[in-house]
């Protein structure tokens, strides 16, 4: 669901729907999170409610620490600028921004911030699994 949701954002940027394609590439990185988390789950498994609970949250750093993957972000922020700079544009996204006008930019950076090859949230995230 990731890929596609950053697909859907790319084509909408393309046809200037620079709303959406910014609220989309934020969800991307929303579903990344949350297939990460329900990865942690086995098939027949009973997850702990606890954390079936906090992960129906929108808040990237929180799915990040549920994801298990927020320390080791902070450290790789401490040696990749790119990622850092990549991180904090993507974290400062939130699913409020559906009703909020940015800019045709904002959806620009935010798709460069999660698709980025090197250090974007994505492929970062991708790497983990």
């Amino acid at each position: 669901m990731a890929a596609v949701r950053l697909k859907e954002a790319k084509v909408l940027l393309r046809a200037g729907c620079h709303e959406g394609a910014y609220y989309l590439a934020g969800y991307a990185v929303e579903c990344a999170f949350k297939a990460f988390i329900a990865k942690g789950t086995l098939r027949h498994d009973f997850p702990d409610r606890d954390r079936v609970v906090a992960s129906y949250t929108h808040k990237l750093k929180e799915l990040a620490k549920l994801a298990g993957v927020d320390e080791e972000l902070r450290s790789a922020e401490k040696t990749y600028l790119e990622l850092s700079r990549n991180w904090i544009t993507v974290r400062n996204w939130s699913e409020t921004s559906r009703y909020e006008r940015p800019s045709a930019s904002d959806a620009e950076e935010i798709i460069k911030a999660v698709e980025e090859r090197t250090h974007g949230l994505l492929p970062w995230l991708k790497r983990r699994w």
